[in-house]
């Protein structure tokens, strides 16, 4: 039973958006709920059946086919449907023609996509919130469960059900399709989907509290989902950047936590534990994004990544070029945090104590009273020039703010090591 059930998982997690949006293209976004149900039925299903009947031999075709077929029985019962029960019947009838299911089919697997792709654009409508765009693109695209989304962003679950069952409403309510926008909205969408995509991905990457640091499924989702809209014709260079940022990002994940779920600076990391395919991904797609012009916060972004990916090991990164290119990240996206990043390579470039006097302005900032990575980066940075008994009161102070419990656990080994070299410069 457990290779049935590891299997229906990866499906739901891999085909689950899919399915969705070939059944709302069909019923209407205002149907999205029917849609929804029909597919979670057919994974129920599975995991019913499988076990005991075996797996089909194309399992994606075999929900597929049982997702449309729950479909067609729900339309001819809602009779909300009214006159268009039939046609719409006759559209989910034609729109199983292809009877093997994907991914056999190639066409078929093309107009899934197509239909993924437009899902993704509608739950990033301006009419929604960000807030609202993220988890609707979790649960539809992603095939997150209300559950995992709520453990996401550390919010109940009736919060997050309530604001999936409000979002949804707005896309009745306002009568949205899954109509791309016109050429001159194309742009803003563009930017709206990025900008969903790079908070999902950040928040798999450094969770901002709870027992685990990365959260791997968040981050893989959001670059399946930007790569593609990056293989899409919808795609610019800058969304090319942000898929070359994701990969590369995503490469350092095995080595950023140790055995026991501690993390590792990034100095400290084994890079032969990083991914070599997601590195040669990034890469690809960064020159991809030199295409034009254009040069993006991603863009920058991904160099500073790209520069450290090609650093054969911690002693040859070209620090120099990484304080470079955080200058003009800086000019582009002037915020404290940008600035604090920089900061940290002031002090590769120009030592602890130059460093120490750029993060000087940002302790003023309300913005980063309870940023507990400021505090951190003070505390290591007044332990390398030698005032312990400062650097601990940094690293107590970072652990009076929200973190993950991964950076507790850091953020304390700092601490103690911190107090002791205190300690023993007053012998």
């Amino acid at each position: 039973m457990g290779t049935a059930d590891s299997l229906v998982e990866h499906l739901f997690r891999h085909q689950a958006g899919r399915l969705v949006a070939r059944l709302t293209r069909v019923l209407g976004p205002a149907y999205v709920a029917l849609a929804e149900e029909a597919v979670q039925d057919a994974l129920v299903r599975a995991l019913q059946t499988w076990p005991y009947d075996g797996v089909p031999d194309n399992p994606a075709g075999w929900l597929y086919t049982v997702a449309h077929h729950i479909s067609i029985d729900a339309v001819r019962r809602d009779r909300t449907f009214g006159a268009k029960t039939d046609a719409i019947v006759a559209d989910l009838t034609r729109s199983l023609s292809a009877a093997a299911g994907p991914p056999a089919d190639p066409d078929l697997d093309a107009a899934l996509r197509d239909d993924e792709l437009r899902l993704i654009f509608m739950c990033c409508h301006p009419a929604l919130s960000r807030d609202a765009s993220i988890a609707l693109s979790l649960k539809m695209a992603g095939g997150f469960s209300v559950r995992e989304i709520a453990r996401a962003f550390l919010a109940d679950e009736t919060a997050i059900a309530q604001r999936l069952v409000r979002a949804k409403r707005q896309i009745r309510d306002a009568q949205l399709t899954l109509d791309l926008p016109a050429e001159r909205e194309l742009a803003a969408r563009v930017d709206a989907v990025l900008d969903v995509l790079y908070f999902m991905f950040n928040e798999g990457y450094a969770s901002a509290s709870g027992e685990d640091l990365i959260r791997d499924d968040l981050c893989a989702e959001a670059l399946r989902l930007g790569r593609l809209v990056a293989l899409s014709p919808l795609a610019a260079p800058r969304v090319h950047a942000l898929v070359a940022l994701m990969a590369l990002q995503a490469a350092r994940l095995p080595a950023r936590v140790d055995a026991a779920g501690d993390l590792v600076r990034l100095e400290d990391q084994d890079r032969r534990r990083w991914d070599e395919r997601l590195i040669a991904m990034g890469f690809d797609h960064f020159d991809r994004s030199m295409a034009g012009d254009e040069v993006s916060e991603y863009h920058v972004q991904a160099a500073i990544a790209a520069t450290y990916a090609r650093a054969l090991d911690p002693t040859s990164v070209d620090w120099p070029v990484i304080l470079s290119l955080y200058d003009q990240l800086l000019a582009i996206n002037p915020s404290p945090v940008v600035a604090l990043n920089r900061a940290v390579v002031v002090g590769k470039v120009k030592g602890a104590e130059a460093a120490l006097a750029a993060i000087a302005p940002l302790e003023r900032d309300r913005t980063l009273r309870s940023y507990h990575h400021l505090l951190a980066v003070r505390g290591q940075l007044l332990l390398e020039v030698a005032r312990p008994g400062e650097a601990a009161e940094a690293f107590a102070a970072a652990l009076a703010c929200p973190c993950s419990e991964p950076e507790r656990r850091f953020l304390t080994a700092r601490l103690r090591l911190a107090e002791g070299l205190a300690a023993e410069s007053l012998r």
